[in-house]
């Protein structure tokens, strides 16, 4: 085989690998959808809690940021993407774990939980649609589990006074402008 047949028989090969590659990062792309819409079903039926969730969008983003790194080089390769893949398993897992646990949470009872109700509605479908990036979520989640446990701090004595209620809506107020501002910025999943 002279060096002309060789060359054509390496550009026949290089090209049949770039849909492979292709379809790849495709899958990739595909299961990171997936998950994020087995996150904001979790958190729309209540079987995540605002804890859970961040925990898993903190995760969510750690893997897109390894997948960025990794395909900073344009080389991504084999070995990189079932390393992606393997943390894609693991996440996957957990999903199904927290999803499934006794956690849930609390249920619409009074205007303070409705209106945590409304806010993880808000953020599971920022998630869903793109409108939020892992991250985002991740520490929209973090503030709403905050909320959460001050709420419960302030109840464990049983006498949750107008002023704790107060303290309450306001944090609920400025989680709720944060969402509004990470769901209307350049920013998407």
């Amino acid at each position: 085989m002279n060096w002309i047949e060789r060359l054509t028989v390496v550009a026949l090969f290089g090209a049949l690998a770039l849909p492979a590659v292709a379809q790849s990062n495709q899958e990739i792309n595909q299961r990171k959808e997936n998950q994020q819409d087995r996150i904001a079903n979790g958190v729309q039926n209540g079987s995540l809690t605002a804890g859970e969730t961040a925990n898993l969008e903190r995760k969510e983003a750690a893997i897109s940021r390894e997948e960025r790194r990794m395909k900073a080089d344009d080389n991504f390769t084999p070995a990189e993407r079932a390393r992606i893949n393997r943390q894609q398993n693991a996440l996957s897992r957990q999903i199904y774990r927290d999803k499934h646990n006794a956690a849930v949470q609390p249920g619409t009872k009074g205007v303070i939980n409705q209106r945590k109700e409304n806010q993880q509605d808000r953020i599971a479908q920022g998630i869903k649609n793109g409108q939020l990036t892992a991250g985002e979520a991740s520490r929209l989640e973090a503030r709403e589990a905050r909320i959460n446990h001050q709420e419960a701090r302030m109840k464990a004595d049983g006498n949750f006074t107008p002023a704790e209620k107060a303290k309450i809506t306001r944090e609920q107020n400025r989680t709720s402008k944060a969402i509004y501002r990470d769901k209307h910025n350049a920013r998407h999943q």
